[in-house]
């Protein structure tokens, strides 16, 4: 919700200032996980209380002597304890005048509360006694806690996903003194023109210049791409990046809070405080529905209370009191609470099923919103490895022979190219030998000898992919060629969103012509290339500038920006720990035509929970003026006597049909996925409507 600036309660992060409308969601902001601890608390009181109030109120006649007495002392913690923080909510909502779900919940179950405990303590009034509505207070309460908690738990989450980012850097660094000595020193010890060495298979800590070494860096923890560069003097390096092959010795240029990967990591950290994670559409209800119920309740109870005291009727302020409770009560967010929660819980069980794994429910909200998909390249429309796609062996060798001792070498080696080459040959079967006298020389390939015969396999990058030549002692034995496969989802994926409406775009680290080439045989024409991870967000954001609601799919480190900056984030499942984290959704089978059921289930979803609001909304409001009085001139006074029923009937109404209207999604969701998969085969998607 918008909170004015002249909120007391606020948090200065990284040079920017964020409001609050109470301290529930301040505490939520700055420590999830301690609130995650709170309202797990809260939960573990709430849901056994209302469970056991539940029933009390069903199964034991309200004739039952202290009945209504052991249902306010079950009630209280639930009320008191629990409701807690919706209460600091209300006051901050009214302090800062902006209605939100607090200040609903709030009025709604504490003056049914309140009512409850004076029909309990008093129920020998001059209006015949009432029934009591604690089972609807603490129900409201624990169902809207428990959708507090789940998406706290998306908070909690994607701090962890930022924190593994600089878990990444290794704890002690090698750093060079003056006189040419090695030493470990604590990584958070080393400063700007500090000189440092990284051996192969390290992990780059800072960033920094090469003076010294040659070796291959894989980078693609902020490319994306797994081809590795090579590094020479006086090439930048960057932390978070891993030395493959060589020794480097690198100038430190910067460190700390300057480093690249702390520099992603801030950027993750202002991605997901920047982004509404939760666009409540029971808050924007609430801003015109509180107002409006505030005002009829008000305007109706003084309406009787001047009407009866100037006819002289000992009534007035009782009656004045029952009809102010009755408006608020019969206006409780009862269905409200329930509408949410029950069609995300089928939905997302229709979602698993799928291999669609739904972590944070609200983002379905802004799913079926979605205007535009944008994807990462590698590892996302492509396989995220490279595979071998041709062979060509020389007259007078046998291929085998020299597939076997090109992995044989290559199995020393870290490089893409070569794990390649290894699973090649496991994939035929061809055993490998020893090998010995290995030798990588970065940028280059790698050499060794295989039964007393000098190996030596060259690689080179190439338009589409790369290519390998093999050499037996110094004579051309033959030649691979590896690429990138197109997963076999990717085009009826991006053909089917084009028929639902959806814009596709791409970016990648990688080269302008490799983009636009898989960019040609995808049917995919805005294409952003040589982008780091900083540009990917802040190309998201000229999207979302120019009014798209953009979906990101991706796999890797360098997509945890872009994935949080996202309307929706939708992760591989093939991808890294830290994508997955950060992700919204994750695709379980790595399928992408699920991109596209993604979608459909967001639809179905959002407009099943706006119309159990509907149905909630047109039964509480259809009995706001009754509650009022208006049947009072056929009625006479005598209908407050049963209108606390009337009001429980109306509560009943308005959750019977959110339930049995939610149920429904189940059928309707289930026939649209196999309609679209039944269709699915790259020419059209029929989703229906």
């Amino acid at each position: 919700m918008f909170v004015p600036e002249t909120s007391d309660l606020y948090a200065d992060v990284d040079g920017q200032r964020y409001y609050f409308c109470s301290k529930t969601c301040q505490q939520k902001y700055a420590s999830p996980e301690k609130e995650e601890t709170g309202l797990k608390r809260r939960l573990i009181v709430a849901w056994p209380l209302a469970i056991t109030v539940l029933l009390i109120s069903y199964l034991v006649s309200p004739s039952v002597v202290y009945r209504d007495y052991l249902l306010l002392t079950i009630a209280l913690p639930v009320q008191f304890y629990s409701g807690y923080g919706f209460y600091e909510g209300a006051y901050h909502s009214l302090k800062t005048r902006s209605a939100n779900m607090d200040l609903l919940v709030t009025m709604g179950t504490l003056t049914a509360f309140v009512f409850s405990a004076y029909v309990t303590f008093f129920p020998s009034i001059t209006i015949p006694a009432s029934e009591v509505y604690f089972d609807a207070s603490v129900f409201i309460i624990t169902l809207i806690l428990t959708g507090n908690f789940i998406e706290n738990i998306t908070k909690v989450r994607a701090n962890k996903a930022a924190s593994k980012l600089i878990g990444m850097i290794p704890n002690v660094t090698h750093f060079i003194t003056s006189d040419g000595e090695i030493i470990d020193k604590r990584t958070d010890e080393i400063a700007p023109g500090d000189k440092i060495l990284i051996k192969p298979g390290e992990v780059i800590s800072v960033d920094g210049v090469v003076y010294d070494g040659k070796s291959e860096v894989d980078e693609s923890s902020l490319t994306g791409e797994q081809e590795p560069v090579l590094k020479v003097s006086p090439s930048e390096v960057s932390s978070g990046t891993v030395n493959l092959n060589g020794i480097l010795r690198i100038n430190v240029t910067r460190t700390g809070k300057d480093s690249t990967v702390n520099q992603i990591y801030e950027l993750i950290q202002k991605a997901i405080s920047g982004r509404v994670k939760v666009q409540r559409i029971a808050d924007v209800f609430s801003s015109v529905f509180v107002p409006l119920v505030i005002t009829a309740a008000i305007a109706a109870s003084l309406f009787w209370y001047f009407y009866l005291s100037s006819i002289g009727s000992a009534l007035s302020v009782e009656i004045a009191v029952l009809v102010f409770v009755s408006v608020v009560v019969i206006a409780c967010p009862c269905a409200i609470g329930l509408a949410g929660p029950i069609t995300l819980l089928i939905s997302s069980n229709v979602s698993s099923e799928n291999g669609i794994l739904v972590k944070n429910a609200s983002a379905l909200d802004r799913l079926s919103k979605a205007n535009r998909a944008v994807f990462d390249k590698t590892g996302t429309l492509t396989e995220p490895d490279p595979i071998v796609t041709s062979v060509s062996i020389m007259p007078g060798y046998d291929e085998a022979d020299v597939i076997a001792m090109a992995a044989s070498v290559e199995s020393s080696s870290n490089h893409p190219i070569a794990k390649a080459i290894v699973s090649f040959a496991a994939g035929r079967n061809i055993p490998l030998a020893d090998v010995r006298d290995v030798e990588e020389i970065p940028g280059v390939g790698i050499k060794g000898r295989v039964k007393d015969v000098a190996v030596r396999v060259s690689r080179a990058k190439k338009e589409g992919g790369s290519s390998v030549s093999i050499n037996l002692d110094n004579i051309l034995a033959g030649s691979l060629s590896l690429s990138y496969k197109i997963r076999d989802s990717a085009l009826p994926a991006i053909n089917a969103l084009g028929l639902l409406g959806v814009k596709t775009a791409m970016i990648t680290g990688d080269s302008l012509e490799e983009g636009r080439r898989i960019g040609r045989e995808l049917g995919i024409s805005d294409i952003h290339a040589e982008v780091l991870p900083a540009d990917k967000s802040e190309i998201i954001k000229q999207y979302q500038s120019a009014g798209d609601y953009v979906i990101y799919t991706g796999d890797g480190i360098n997509d945890t920006v872009a994935l949080e900056t996202a309307d929706v984030g939708i992760a591989m499942a093939s991808g890294t720990d830290i994508a997955r984290e950060s992700g919204d959704i994750i695709l379980l089978n790595n399928d992408l035509s699920h991109v596209v059921y993604s979608k459909i289930i967001g639809d179905k979803t959002i407009g099943k929970i706006k119309q159990n609001i509907g149905w909630a909304f047109g039964y509480n409001t259809a009995l706001i003026p009754v509650a009022g009085g208006i049947l009072v001139p056929l009625f006479g006074l005598s209908i407050y006597s049963f209108l606390p029923i009337l009001a429980a009937f109306a509560m009943g109404m308005s959750s019977s049909s959110v339930v049995i209207n939610s149920l429904l999604l189940d059928g309707k969701i289930r026939r649209l996925l196999n309609r679209a998969a039944e269709s699915y085969d790259g020419k059209e998607a029929k989703t229906g409507n």
